[in-house]
């Protein structure tokens, strides 16, 4: 066993990357996607992981977890996705990837694996983007009705109202939990 004292630095390996994400700004094919759940990502797990693959078949839905390889250290108070009607709050309140360690998850829908090829819906990460790894999403990862900040529940609604959410991923938001 390794016990790692509080201030030691962690190292991680990369066990696969992104073969192609979610567009950049910029990228004149992000005009084409609506949101992040229209588009199927694909990602490679390395050959030495590809038995840790194994029996992921057997769910819909994982959770990847990505290094946010180009993204800047800004200062510690931020406005929620740049927007100036949004309060100053500290970078974890926020799932902003431009953070101390830039570590990020995202749940995402399975649609395939082939050899060490993954497909999957929901991913915001972009291509070339190192995969640390990845997790089944059981029952027991689901909160009912989690508590929002204000801001969050302005911008959700916005968000929802405008891609129409509610018809076409009735899942997300507290809309779906009854």
């Amino acid at each position: 066993m390794v016990i790692h004292r509080l201030n030691d630095e962690i190292c991680f390996k990369p066990i696969g990357y992104v073969i192609e994400g979610i567009p950049r700004k910029g990228d004149p094919r992000r005009k084409l996607i609506s949101s992040k759940y229209d588009f199927i990502s694909r990602i490679r797990v390395f050959n030495e992981y590809k038995d840790c693959l194994a029996g992921l078949d057997g769910f819909s839905h994982i959770i990847v977890i990505w290094y946010a390889h180009v993204s800047i250290n800004k200062p510690h108070l931020v406005r929620p996705m740049g927007r100036s009607d949004m309060p100053l709050v500290g970078v974890f309140a926020t799932r902003s990837a431009n953070r101390p360690n830039p570590i990020c998850i995202s749940v995402v829908e399975l649609e395939y694996i082939k050899e060490e090829e993954l497909g999957v819906r929901g991913l915001d990460a972009w291509t070339g983007t190192p995969l640390l790894d990845i997790k089944p999403y059981t029952y027991y990862d689901i909160i009912r009705r989690p508590k929002v900040s204000d801001w969050f529940l302005k911008y959700w609604k916005e968000k929802s109202s405008k891609l129409n959410y509610r018809e076409k991923y009735p899942l997300l938001g507290p809309e779906s939990i009854t």
